[in-house]
């Protein structure tokens, strides 16, 4: 099976990429980080139609965004707005007409109107379901991150303990997450990606932990000074919409918060 992922050097492409070529996958990669041609937000070019008219699928992944600290910079400027409109409008196009079956990388913030990330998102999550792909929704999976700019809250509270012995907090910690190791959202992926022809494409599938923890809970896993924000969060407002769990029919999660922290603290630097 040939693999395209588009949006490969991102935090979950990155993963998938090593995940699938440890499986013995063939894997096509495309992203902007790779070359400045591989960018999505301008036409199709020759290299992107080769690859989909040699793969069997399409994980779209590639998109812009970032943790919290990058949303709030950025999620409501033009550039941000227009650059995830461009790479949606380029890229459904050019899988259309490539005819390629594809999982479209959503995230539970598409049910979050306030959030210009989440109305991407969730157009992004219409034009699939008007398309016929498979609709995949992320709950805040952390692995490794190259990109500090736009790293998440795990990967910045295990810098924070290893290289200062002490977190500073941007909230007060009291927000719940449904946290996900990426080793399990890549298994996830693989598995819908086997059985996608047999799946129906009317369900939503959301790929999480299905388990609610504070953000000071993961500071309390590190077991270093921690020093909090009396901020509250104001990216998902501590929102809990509850995941659908019609995935677990095909796949379960198996990495524990604890588990995953600790494998991602003995991998940093």
């Amino acid at each position: 099976m040939i693999h395209l992922i588009l949006g490969s050097s991102g935090q979950i492409g990155s993963h998938l990429v090593e995940y699938l070529k440890n499986k013995g996958e063939e894997v096509l990669e495309f992203d902007i980080q790779n070359e400045e041609y591989q960018d999505l937000r301008n036409e199709p070019n020759s290299l992107l139609k080769h690859y989909l008219q040699e793969c069997d699928i399409v994980y779209f992944l590639a998109f812009d965004v970032g943790g919290a600290k990058y949303l709030e910079q950025y999620q409501d400027t033009s550039d941000f707005i227009i650059n995830n409109m461009r790479i949606m409008s380029n890229t459904f196009d050019a899988i259309r007409r490539a005819d390629k079956p594809f999982l479209f990388a959503s995230s539970q913030m598409a049910e979050m109107s306030y959030s210009s990330y989440g109305m991407l998102k969730s157009l992004g999550e219409k034009i699939t379901k008007d398309r016929g792909g498979l609709l995949i929704k992320f709950w805040n999976v952390y692995g490794r991150e190259y990109n500090e700019e736009k790293s998440h809250v795990i990967t910045d509270f295990i810098k924070m303990a290893k290289n200062e012995g002490v977190i500073h907090m941007r909230t007060d910690g009291t927000e719940s997450r449904q946290f996900l190791y990426a080793d399990d959202a890549c298994e996830a992926l693989f598995s819908l990606a086997l059985k996608y022809y047999t799946l129906p494409k009317n369900e939503e599938y959301h790929i999480s932990s299905f388990k609610w923890n504070t953000i000071n809970e993961i500071s309390s896993i590190l077991n270093v000074p921690t020093i909090p924000s009396p901020t509250k969060d104001n990216t998902q407002r501590n929102a809990m919409n509850e995941p659908n769990t019609f995935i677990l029919n095909y796949w379960k999660p198996i990495t524990t918060l604890k588990e995953g922290i600790m494998k991602l603290y003995n991998l940093e630097d």
